[in-house]
């Protein structure tokens, strides 16, 4: 039986793509979250790049009394070391891999991949990035964290430890503490990954600096 791929906000450039960028939103949140920040991002049409926003399944969350939405995960409490249920991310992070290889069918090869991610969304990218077996062009991992830092050193492959890993984190972050990213980055650094790390003067958001950050980065990975 083949398996369903996530339902997403596709935009296309006006030309055949020659770049695809997977971003992951957040709990509670849509692919239709983060769509408006394409045009923000003020990338030269000459890249070609594809936009794929793809949304979570619905599931119970415990931490909002069982209410269903659109999680990539359940959360069962906010502690720092379980607040990510493993199964749950596993189970996303081959949904997404399952996202990318069709992607890979449809003639992007995986060099000219981003994948990124917003708090849930980037927990999930930071799962699979470092355990996949191709190669991508770059990871964006905003205001988020890892799912169990202490497998990394067992389940990664060296695929994609040259790969730039783009962490950014807001100071005032109250849903998830500036520290829990930071501590991210730390892991990947120490297990051989090439990550960078920024913070900016914001809560759990996006800001237009961080934008424009990003599409620095994006046209030095994809160019």
């Amino acid at each position: 039986m083949t398996q369903q791929l996530l339902p997403c906000v596709e935009i296309n450039p006006s030309t055949t793509p020659d770049a695809c960028v997977i971003w992951l939103h957040g709990l509670g949140d849509s692919g239709h979250g983060f769509a408006p920040i394409v045009p923000e991002l003020k990338l030269p049409e000459s890249m070609a790049v594809k936009f794929l926003f793809p949304h979570a399944p619905e599931r119970p969350v415990t931490i909002n009394g069982g209410m269903r939405m659109r999680a990539w995960y359940d959360i069962k409490s906010l502690d720092f070391e379980s607040r990510a249920d493993l199964e749950g991310v596993k189970e996303s992070a081959a949904q997404v891999e399952a996202l990318i290889e069709a992607q890979i069918e449809s003639g992007i090869p995986s060099e000219r991949i981003v994948l990124a991610g917003f708090s849930q969304g980037g927990v999930i990218a930071l799962h699979l990035a470092p355990r996949y077996a191709r190669k991508f062009a770059g990871v964006i991992a905003l205001s988020t964290y890892m799912s169990e830092p202490s497998l990394l050193a067992s389940e990664a492959t060296d695929t994609n430890r040259e790969t730039p890993i783009m962490m950014a984190h807001g100071e005032q972050d109250e849903v998830v503490p500036v520290f829990m990213g930071n501590a991210a980055f730390k892991t990947l650094n120490e297990n051989g990954f090439k990550a960078t790390w920024q913070t900016y003067n914001m809560q759990h958001n996006v800001c237009m600096d961080e934008l424009s950050d990003i599409s620095d980065w994006l046209q030095k990975v994809l160019n």
